[in-house]
C-alpha cells in the first residue's frame, strides 16, 4: 500500500515538471524532457520501494518481538496462576486432613457421651430407687414422731411457724433499736442544731385575737346613740359591716362578734369614727363603713407587700399578696395567722441555708403555707388544699405548690422542701404560749391520749405531761419485753397520729421496769 502511495506521488511530480517545462522551453524540447522525467521517476519509484520494502521487513520484525514478548508474559502469568493452584490445593488438602482429625475426634466424643449417657441413666435409676427408700423411711418416721410427739405434721408446722414469727419480731425490735439508737447520735444532734439555730435567730411578737372585738366608749350615754331611735343606727351599722353589736351592761364598751376578722376589723374601724365624728345616723354610717372598707383593703395590701419585702421575696402575685395581707386579721389556736406565716418563712430559710437548698424558694414556700386560711371559711376543703390551689391558680412553681398541700399531709411530702415546711410549722405551732386552747379541748386531748395508750395489752397505765406533749405509758415487765417495748412505742405513736388533730409533736414514752422483791424473816 505504501508503494502505490509512493508510485502516484512521482507521477503526480513527473507530469507536473513535465507540463511546466513543456510551457517553459516549448514542444521542441517536450520530448527530452520527458524522458528525463520518466528516469527520474523510475529512480524514484525504485528507491521508494527499497524503503518500502526496509520499512515493512522492520515492522514485519517487530511485530513479532511484541509476539513474543506476548507469548512470554502469557506462558509466565499461566505459571504463577498453575503455582497459586498448587498452594490452594495444598491448603485445601490440609484442610480436609484437619476436618477427617475433627470427625475422628466428634465420633469419639458421641461415644463417650452415649456411655456417660448410660451410666447417668444407671444412676438415675438407683437414685429413683433410693428416693422412694428414703420417702418410704420419713413417712414412717413422721408417723413415729407424731405418734411420740402427740402432734400432727400441720401442728408442728404451725408450731415451728409460730416460734420463728416470735424469734423474727425480737429479732426485728432489737435491730429497729439498734438503728434508731445510730440515727439518734448523728440526726438528733444536727436536728437540734438546726431547729436550735433557727429559734434563735428569729424572735417574732405575737398578737392574740378572739372572735371579739371591743369598742371603749367615751360614757354609757354613748351607747343610747349608737342603738338610735327604734334601733334604726345599731341595725345600719350591722347590715353594713356584717357583724353583731352587744351592748349589754358591759360599763363604757360595745363588743363587736363575728367570725370574719376583716369584717370585724372594718365594723372596729367605723365605729370608733363615728364615736369621733359625734354624727351617727344611717346615711352617715354607710358613708363610714365604706372608707373604712377602702382603708381595711390598703392595709391588707400594704400587710402582703410589707411581708414580701421583709423575707426578700419578689415576683408574687398582686392578688396572692392581698390574700397574705387577710391573714393579718386571721387567728389559728388564737395565734396570728400573719404573724406564724412570716415566722415558718424566716425557720424556713434558717433551715434551708443550714442545708445548703435554696433560701427564698423555703422563703416562699413558708410565706404561703397558709394561704389558703385567707378564704377557708368562703371555700370548701382543707386550708392546705385550697392555698395550692390557689398558688397553681396564680402561677407558683410546682415545688411551692406541693410544700403547701403536703405541710398537712394532704399530700406525702417527696421533697425536702415540703419536709421544712412541715417542720417549720410545727416548730411554730408548738412553741411554748404560741397558741393558747379552750380548758375543754386540751383536757379532751389529754384524757384521748391516755385513752389510746391503755388500749394495748401490756399497759398498766399512762399519764399526758407538758400539756399533751408528752405521754408516759407504764408496761408490766412479765407482759411486754424490753424488744416489744420498742414496738409498742411505735404501734402507740402511729394509732395517735391516724386518731388525733394536734399541733407540733407528741412524744411518747414506754417505760419497763423489774422489781424483785423479797422479805427476811
Amino acid at each position: 500500500m505504501i508503494t502505490s502511495i509512493v508510485m502516484a506521488l512521482v507521477i503526480v511530480a513527473v507530469a507536473g515538471v513535465a507540463y511546466v517545462a513543456g510551457n517553459r522551453f516549448g514542444r521542441k524540447s517536450t520530448e527530452g524532457l520527458v524522458a528525463q522525467a520518466e528516469e527520474l521517476a523510475a529512480r524514484l519509484l525504485e528507491d521508494a520501494r527499497r524503503e518500502a520494502d526496509n520499512i515493512a521487513k522492520e515492522a514485519e520484525l517487530k511485530a513479532k518481538d511484541a509476539a513474543l514478548e506476548a507469548k512470554e508474559a502469557a506462558e509466565g502469568e499461566l505459571k504463577e496462576k498453575k503455582r497459586e493452584i498448587q498452594v490452594q490445593e495444598k491448603r485445601i488438602q490440609q484442610k480436609e486432613e484437619h476436618l477427617d482429625k475433627k470427625a475422628v475426634l466428634v465420633d469419639q466424643k458421641e461415644m463417650d457421651l452415649l456411655k456417660k449417657e448410660q451410666t447417668v441413666s444407671t444412676k438415675e435409676q438407683t437414685l429413683s430407687a433410693k428416693e422412694e427408700e428414703l420417702a418410704k423411711a420419713a413417712s414412717e418416721q413422721r408417723a413415729r414422731l407424731e405418734q411420740i410427739s402427740g402432734m400432727t405434721a400441720e401442728e408442728a408446722k404451725n408450731s415451728l411457724i409460730e416460734t420463728m414469727e416470735s424469734e423474727a419480731r425480737h429479732d426485728a425490735a432489737k435491730r429497729i433499736k439498734l438503728i434508731e439508737e445510730e440515727a439518734k447520735e448523728t440526726a438528733d444532734k444536727k436536728a437540734k442544731e438546726i431547729i436550735a439555730a433557727a429559734i434563735q435567730r428569729y424572735a417574732g411578737e405575737y398578737v392574740s385575737e378572739k372572735c371579739v372585738s371591743v369598742v371603749p366608749l367615751p360614757s354609757d350615754e354613748m351607747k343610747g346613740r349608737i342603738i338610735g331611735r327604734e334601733g334604726r343606727n345599731i341595725r345600719a351599722l350591722e347590715a353594713a359591716t356584717g357583724i353583731d353589736l352587744i351592748i349589754d351592761d358591759t360599763p363604757e364598751a360595745v363588743i363587736l362578734s363575728g367570725f370574719n376578722p376583716v369584717r370585724r376589723e372594718v365594723a372596729r374601724l367605723s365605729l370608733e369614727k363615728l364615736l369621733a365624728d359625734g354624727r351617727i345616723h344611717p346615711g352617715r354610717i354607710e358613708e363610714v363603713v365604706a372608707k373604712s372598707e377602702e382603708e381595711v383593703e390598703k392595709a391588707i395590701k400594704e400587710a402582703g407587700e410589707q411581708a414580701a419585702f421583709d423575707l426578700g421575696v419578689h415576683g408574687i402575685h398582686p392578688e396572692v399578696l392581698k390574700l397574705i395581707g387577710r391573714l393579718k386579721y386571721r387567728t389559728s389556736y388564737t395565734q396570728n395567722v400573719y404573724q406564724h406565716s412570716l415566722e415558718v418563712a424566716f425557720l424556713c430559710g434558717i433551715m434551708a441555708a443550714e442545708l445548703g437548698i435554696n433560701v427564698k424558694q423555703a422563703k416562699r414556700a413558708g410565706l404561703l403555707h397558709d394561704l389558703g386560711k385567707a378564704v377557708d371559711h368562703e371555700v370548701e376543703g382543707s386550708h392546705a388544699v385550697i392555698g395550692a390551689d390557689l398558688a397553681r391558680k396564680y402561677g407558683e412553681s410546682p415545688k411551692i405548690v406541693h410544700a403547701i398541700a403536703a405541710h398537712h399531709e394532704d399530700e406525702k411530702p417527696s421533697t425536702i422542701l415540703a419536709v421544712l415546711v412541715q417542720a417549720a410549722d410545727a416548730l411554730s405551732g408548738a412553741r411554748p404560749g404560741a397558741r393558747r386552747e379552750m380548758m375543754e379541748s386540751y383536757v379532751k386531748r389529754l384524757e384521748d391520749l391516755e385513752r389510746i395508750a391503755t388500749s394495748f395489752n401490756g399497759v398498766s397505765g399512762s399519764f399526758a405531761i407538758q400539756a399533751g406533749r408528752e405521754i408516759r405509758v407504764m408496761v408490766s415487765s412479765d407482759q411486754v419485753s424490753d424488744e416489744q417495748s420498742v414496738l409498742l412505742a411505735r404501734d402507740i405513736a402511729k394509732k395517735i397520729e391516724s386518731e388525733m388533730t394536734y399541733p407540733g409533736m407528741i412524744k411518747v414514752n414506754v417505760i419497763r421496769e423489774t422489781r424483785a422483791t423479797e422479805f427476811a424473816r
